[in-house]
Formats: structure tokens, sequence, C-alpha cells
């Protein structure tokens, strides 16, 4: 008994010491209470070009006014004007995929909520187990990535995505889509694609159940339809807007069969879905092209796809889709061990600049496009009339490591950027000027 009790005790300390270790300290914003107005910045619209000396207006977690080349605004009612001259003011970034809030130490199981039991989880939502005081979260959206969307992982079919801004006191507070469609991870015939016997055998049998899931859907909408009285299935109930096509279906796939197969799949049952991932995407321009598929290419900072491949094919992908007409957004992949790098996504889309993309294409890539594959189009990714008031002010290019975000908006309220490693930057300085190191 003195033994078991002593495992206890220590494993309750061990779980209480990691969860203060995540605890996210920074409050979170406050409701916009008046009209703001950033006067004398340079505006990247995304959608209508780019604005030196201008202002913008938002009130009510909305843009109402937006005044180019030193064009008036007018307002009524109490106002803060922001004198931001010289700085730069961007769209949010929308991270498409991601588990962000759902992981924080690898190493550490009861800090990690990605996976469900079992392969098959439909009706699991992963807005809800989104942790609002990740240190993740802040160090993240200090970096411009103000939305993202949050994907299970593991299994076929891990539950259905949620999309959430970057700040609030609960997961509800930050749910802008809670259900946002469902996830798959398609079966992969062999390896890069090859037709492997055995792994081609697995795959087929894997979309036979895959296949059965979804019709085994489809005919219990049609039985509840015709008698509501049918019993409820949780899990086929989960997928009406999959099987109905009324929300999207998010398809994890990268070789070449692994695509053409999802592809030709999801096209038979006239599903709304997104290719994510997209690695072999430029082997299959005209399929893509044919069906109008949108792609989320998850990361340029990655190896090729095989070893005949230059280093410069994850760059140049963005590039070809581009020039093709795919309808595509740069994104991370939604597993664990990407989560912490999603603040890096501008420098993804940087790289891609070095490689063919126009600049103008790379910053859309991760605002406007994002915004649209997700249905989000008419709210987030571009500066305009209308749009929430989710945007953040820059020293300079946002796209250039070495430029500061200097603050920052999510539906009108101010967030504080502060975070943990802006605590540690500000505690070894003080070190430093104690030893006269610094001034």
């Amino acid at each position: 008994m003195k033994a078991t009790h002593i495992l206890v005790s220590f494993a309750l300390a061990w779980g209480s010491s990691t969860a203060g270790f995540a605890q996210d300290l920074v409050h979170k914003a406050a409701p916009q209470s008046k009209a703001v107005i950033l006067h004398g910045v340079t505006l990247h619209t995304v959608s209508d070009g780019t604005f030196p000396e201008a202002s913008i207006l938002f009130e009510d977690g909305r843009i109402k006014q937006i005044a180019k080349a030193r064009q008036t605004i007018t307002v009524e009612g109490p106002v803060e004007i922001v004198d931001a001259s010289g700085q730069h003011v961007y769209p949010g970034y929308v991270a498409l995929g991601s588990t962000m809030g759902l992981t924080e130490i690898g190493s550490v199981d009861m800090t990690l909520d990605v996976n469900e039991a079992g392969s098959v989880s439909p009706e699991v939502r992963a807005g809800v187990a989104v942790n609002a005081d990740s240190w993740v979260i802040p160090v993240t959206r200090r970096n411009g990535v103000l939305t993202c969307g949050v994907m299970p992982s593991g299994g076929r079919v891990p539950g259905r995505a949620s999309i959430i801004r970057m700040d609030g006191w609960t997961w509800e507070d930050m749910a802008l889509v809670p259900d946002a469609g469902l996830v798959v991870n398609w079966p992969n015939s062999g390896p890069f694609g090859s037709e492997d016997s055995k792994r081609a055998e697995s795959a087929a049998e894997q979309l036979a159940s895959l296949s059965e899931l979804f019709d085994s859907a489809a005919a219990y909408l049609d039985a509840r339809h015709n008698d509501p009285d049918v019993e409820t299935d949780l899990r086929l109930r989960a997928m009406a807007g999959a099987v109905l096509g009324t929300s999207k279906v998010f398809i994890n796939a990268n070789s070449v069969s692994q695509i053409e197969s999802a592809v030709a799949w999801a096209v038979e049952r006239k599903l709304d879905f997104i290719i994510v991932g997209g690695h072999s995407a430029a082997l299959c321009l005209d399929l893509l092209k044919r069906h109008d598929v949108p792609v989320a290419v998850t990361s340029a900072h990655r190896m090729p796809g095989r070893r005949d491949l230059s280093y410069r094919e994850p760059y140049e992908l963005p590039a070809v889709l581009e020039a093709a007409g795919i309808r595509w957004c740069l994104t991370y992949s939604p597993s664990s061990w990407t989560n912490s790098a999603q603040r890096n996504l501008p420098y993804e889309a940087a790289a891609c600049v070095a490689h063919g993309l126009s600049p103008e294409a790379a910053l859309r890539s991760i605002t406007a496009s994002p915004a649209e594959i997700l249905g989000l189009g008419d709210e987030l990714g571009t500066l305009e009339v209308g749009k929430r008031a989710t945007l953040f002010l820059t020293d300079g290019d946002a796209l250039e490591p070495t430029t500061r975000v200097l603050s920052a908006y999510i539906d009108g309220r101010k967030l504080d950027l502060t975070d943990k490693q802006t605590a540690l930057d500000a505690k070894y300085r003080e070190k430093y000027r104690q030893l006269g190191l610094l001034p």
C-alpha cells in the first residue's frame, strides 16, 4: 500500500507540473468597445493591391471603411485613432491544417489529444479538445497566424476538423467553425506510389472499408429521413455533411496513386473535398484542373518525394500549381510533430518566392486562398469592407524573417503579443544587463 501511495503521489505531481508547464499565462483580449482607426499605414489588401499612407477603420469586429492614399475617414461616436505611420497592415494568416491546441509536449502523453482510439471516429470534433491555454497558441499568433484549421490525426477517419480563432478563454470562444468537415487519411498502395502487391492489396481492403462506411452513412440518412424513429447512430449521423456534400472532406494524400484514386472516388460520390498534402500534385495537374480540386500543399520545407528529384521540387510545386490554374494554398501537415512550426508559415511562402512564385501569390497562399478553400472567403483572408477585422501590423515586409509583428487584432479585439518566448527574452536580457554586457 505504501509503494502504491508513493506512485500515485508521483503521478499526480507529474501531471500537475506538466499542466503548469503548458499553461498560457497571457490574458485574453477584451471585446472591441469602440471604433479603431489605423492611420498612415501601408495597406496590403491582398484582393486589391497595396496602398501607402492609407487608413482603415474597424468597429464591432468588422472592417467599416478603407481610405486609400490620404483619403479621409468619417466616424460617429467614440473612436481610437492609432498613428501607425510607417507600419504595414496585413490580413491575418490562415493555417488550414494543424493540431493547434491539441498537442503540447511530444514526450508527455497527457498533453496529446490528436488521436482517438480506433481507426474510424467521425463523431469526434477536434475543436472540443482544443486547450485554450496552450503555450503554442500565443507563440504562433505573434507571427501573424490568427486563424487555424484544427484536424485530428491517426486512423482511417480520425474525426472532424474545426476552425479556430487564435484567442479565447475557452474552446467555445475560439471556435469559428466548430464542424468544418470530415478528415480522411487515404490508403497508400506502396512506397512513393509504387504498386507493391502486398501494400496494394492492403490499400484495396482499406478503400473497400472506407466505401462501405460512406455507403452505410448514406443508407442510415435515407432511413432516418423516411422514418425518424430509426435508432440514432452517432457515428453515421456525424458523417451527414460529408455524405450530402454540405461540408468539406479533407483527404490526406501525397503520392500520385493516392491523389488519383482519392479524386476518382470523391468525384464519383459528389463530395466537396480538398486534397491535403499533395506532394505529387505536379504529376496530376490535368486531373486536378478538370475536376477543380483544391490542394492544400503541406510544407515546402521538406524532403523531395523521391531520391531522383531535385531538392528544389518541394519549393517549386506552388509555382507549378499557380501556373496551371489549380486552386491551392500553403499549410503545414496536420500532425503532432509540426504543431509548433505553424509560426513559420510566412517563411514557407517566402522560400517559394525564391523558386518561381510571385510575392503576391505567396502572400495569397497563406491568407485569401486558404480562407476561400475553407469556405470563409467572405469573412477572412483579405482587407475589405465587411470582413472580419482579423489583421496584424508589422515594421516591414511580412514575408521577411527579420520583420516584427508589432500588434494584432482578432475580430477587432487587440491581442496581447507576449508569450513564453518574449518572457524568456526579457529574463535573459536582464541577466546580461546585470553582468554589464548590455546597456
